[in-house]
């Protein structure tokens, strides 16, 4: 049904609030089963005539609408129908530029929740944190709306704001936080060589002070990963090998919600092997294994990564290769267990459609949806220190040890 009044176009003539309906191209495709649409046309002309309030009957949000209920059927909170200015805005998240409070949402027993807050934004600034849950955005009840929906309501032009009922996780009574949006510019990879002294959130023992490590941030998998990623890995291979007797690199994924595929076998690739088993993709009952396809400059160089429960999708992809491959441990909290893989698709109009296409399972055929990888060792952020960072603190003692 929703494939069928996808591809159709429906024009109305309002006069006098009695509509001519015109239905192009109305033939379905040959693969789909007879469906009788004769209730959802009642039901349509139902409310053309007995509506009260005839300037609320908008085609196209009731076009909408009828596509968004039969995605929903599915219960897949990862398939959805983007209209047209969610769409824009999903696209503009993976450019690395948009306006709003700078929180990546996912949707998790039916609650709209935040899965990674970016770094330096609106949201950190006013505390909010993964894995919260957002109750109400204005006052108005999420318990019964979509992903597109909550962000569609929370993004909007710099220097507005929005107010949100937030459930954390260690608290038992919800808050109200008021945001002021800004202009969201999302740089992928951070990546620097230092002495364990000057980096910032560690303190250890002062016999550790001269230890160096490397250390790399990737916060997202977007349109220009990368090619970012290619620029600050080639400067820091050579700041490695400039350094002399740097343990090892600090891979922190924390926070990192995810993206597209081909990027996560890429960024993996930097790390493997060539030919190592990266992702099991399953679609079907048939699996096919993607591999490492490039020679990469950390093949040899010790990791560690850094997970959270903001850790998903394509971050859990990269971490569980490089567990399962024997190159890295994992060093944090259970990430956020996002085990499916989505296709993006442009309906025209401006529309889009995210249809989740296959599963995918770690080279060891594990399948983290719901579940998450835990962690090798497990640490937990300290609200009384705020100031330390206790899991990069931890990944840099394993490090040097």
């Amino acid at each position: 049904m929703g494939y069928y009044f996808g591809v159709n176009k429906i024009n109305f003539d309002w006069k006098n609030y009695h509509p001519k309906l015109s239905v192009v191209a109305k033939e379905p495709p040959a693969q789909l089963s007879a469906v009788d649409f004769s209730s959802f046309w009642k039901v349509w002309q139902k409310l053309e005539s007995n509506y009260y309030d005839k300037t609320k009957l908008n085609s196209q949000k009731m076009l909408n609408g009828a596509i968004s209920g039969m995605v929903a059927s599915l219960d897949d909170p990862f398939t959805v129908y983007l209209p047209p200015v969610q769409n824009d805005n999903f696209k503009q998240g993976l450019a690395g530029q948009f306006q709003g409070i700078g929180a990546e949402l996912g949707l998790k027993d039916k609650q709209i929740i935040v899965i990674s807050p970016l770094k330096g934004s609106p949201a950190i600034k006013a505390g909010i944190k993964a894995g919260d849950a957002i109750l109400e955005v204005d006052g108005n009840p999420t318990s019964s709306w979509t992903l597109s929906q909550a962000v569609e309501k929370i993004r909007g032009p710099k220097g507005t704001s929005v107010t949100l009922t937030i459930l954390s996780r260690d608290q038992k009574t919800a808050k109200e936080i008021k945001i002021i949006r800004d202009v969201i510019t999302v740089k992928s990879v951070d990546a620097w060589v230092k002495k364990v002294k000057d980096v910032e959130g560690v303190k250890l023992d002062k016999s550790l002070n001269e230890e160096k490590i490397a250390y790399i941030s990737l916060s997202q998998f977007g349109d220009n990963t990368n090619s970012e990623w290619l620029s600050a890995i080639n400067q820091l291979s050579l700041d490695i090998n400039k350094e002399k007797n740097v343990k090892g690199v600090i891979f922190d994924l924390r926070n990192n919600p995810g993206g597209y595929l081909t990027d996560a076998v890429f960024i993996s690739s930097e790390f493997l092997k060539e030919g190592s088993s990266v992702v099991m993709q399953e679609e079907n009952g048939e699996q096919e294994t993607l591999r490492s396809n490039r020679r990469g400059l950390l093949t040899e160089t010790a990791v560690l990564i850094l997970i959270n429960k903001g850790s998903a999708s394509a971050s859990e992809i990269v971490a569980g290769a490089l567990r399962d491959n024997g190159r890295a441990k994992l060093i944090g909290e259970t990430s956020f267990g996002k085990g499916t893989i989505q296709q993006a698709e442009d309906l025209g109009g401006g529309a889009g459609l995210h249809v989740t296409i296959a599963k995918w399972l770690t080279p060891n055929e594990t399948w983290v949806n719901g579940k998450g990888l835990t962690p090798d060792i497990s640490v937990e952020l300290d609200s009384k220190t705020p100031e330390r960072d206790l899991q990069l603190e931890k990944a840099v003692l394993e490090l040097i040890k």
